[in-house]
């Protein structure tokens, strides 16, 4: 087959779950498959790796997106005869002028489900232009079961046409030495207290607000002094949350450390005593599998797709409930034994997930795709 495959997003949304998923893919795919060739829509630097002798990389400007989308990727997908075009950044950027056959990965329906949760520019543009792209493309790639069945219940399409390839952790999630990570934190980001650890984003669907709040109550429930450490780059959402913090007279315990290299996520995950991700909702929900996967005890919701990637391997509570977050950091916290098993339970099913097993489907699905295509014709 000749594939083609937009790799913009690698640069343009790096470190973010479309820029995560599009760079493990696309690196994983071309280490395991040397008989299907890809043409990479590209933007930016770093590309060398991607360079194969069964790839080719267009380099495409960013400030005429729209041009490289609506005129140039039409024209060159015909002029070199592609068999399947993917668009990994939930199908935005299909056209109708694409007339070679297409898979989309829509990674979730977040738009459609808690809008208030969206920015404006996206929200019209993922509403105006969704319905196309789940009706036109010939194959839906999702990230969970939850999410499939969201697809189904928004958009009239054939079941057959969605497929689901769970995400994975990065290779640098993995257990470290948890005195040394400690002493790591303690000197880079001055935090000296054992500590909770939240990594996730800061919209309302995050749910930080009431993690907040509630650790907040918990600090008079335990007999010695923790932390609750809030990682993430500052924009407009935590800036609210950082009033509350002050609000409730927090600053002491509450520490917002802002944006933390991604060599650093490792050491948070191994130094905290537990990673707590209480969100209303998930197309997947990556953060608790990375913790997963070095070993931390997990706190997170029994809601949409989270469950099928933490099963029983951490505690699972009602998000919606303050009580029930409460009780389970309290539980967590107080019992090394249980944080110990939570942390051999984590470490095996952490292992079921693995980005080479991601392009394996998808590759999978390809051929699929491709089949069908050959049958009709």
């Amino acid at each position: 087959m000749k594939l083609a495959i937009d790799g913009r997003g690698i640069n343009w949304y790096n470190g973010s779950g479309i820029g995560t998923y599009t760079e493990n893919l696309l690196k994983n795919l071309l280490n395991i498959d040397r008989n299907n060739f890809y043409q990479i829509y590209w933007s930016g630097e770093n590309y060398e790796s991607y360079q194969k002798e069964n790839t080719n990389l267009v380099m495409c400007s960013k400030k005429y997106q729209r041009f490289f989308q609506d005129n140039f990727f039409p024209e060159d997908l015909k002029r070199e005869n592609i068999d399947l075009y993917h668009i990994p950044q939930n199908g935005i950027g299909l056209t109708p002028e694409v007339h070679c056959k297409t898979v989309v990965t829509i990674h979730d329906l977040i738009p459609y489900i808690m809008p208030e949760t969206v920015g404006r520019g996206y929200l019209l543009k993922f509403l105006k232009e969704m319905p196309y792209i789940a009706e036109a493309s010939n194959g839906i790639i999702t990230v969970s079961e939850y999410s499939k069945q969201d697809i189904l219940r928004f958009f009239p399409i054939d079941e057959s046409k969605v497929f689901v390839t769970p995400l994975a952790a990065d290779k640098k999630y993995m257990p470290l030495d948890k005195e040394l990570c400690k002493n790591i934190i303690k000197e880079k980001y001055d935090i000296d207290k054992p500590f909770i650890l939240y990594v996730g984003g800061f919209s309302k669907r995050k749910n930080v607000y009431s993690l907040i709040s509630t650790f907040s109550k918990l600090v008079n429930h335990m007999d010695k002094e923790y932390n609750l450490v809030i990682v993430g780059s500052y924009r407009d959402e935590s800036q609210e949350l950082v009033k509350l913090v002050d609000k409730l007279n927090m600053k002491r315990y509450i520490k917002f450390t802002g944006f933390a290299p991604d060599e650093d996520l490792p050491i948070y995950y191994n130094a905290c005593e537990c990673f707590a991700y209480p969100s209303l909702y998930e197309g997947f929900g990556l953060p608790p599998l990375e913790a997963m996967s070095c070993g931390t005890p997990v706190i997170s919701s029994n809601t949409t797709s989270i469950p099928e990637v933490v099963g029983h391997s951490g505690i699972l509570i009602d998000p919606h409930s303050d009580k029930a977050l409460l009780d389970s950091m309290e539980l967590m916290l107080g019992s090394e034994t249980l944080r110990n098993e939570f942390s051999k339970i984590s470490l095996l099913r952490a292992k079921e997930f693995s980005w080479e097993n991601t392009a394996k489907k998808t590759l999978d699905i390809y051929n699929e795709i491709y089949k069908r295509v050959l049958e009709e014709r």
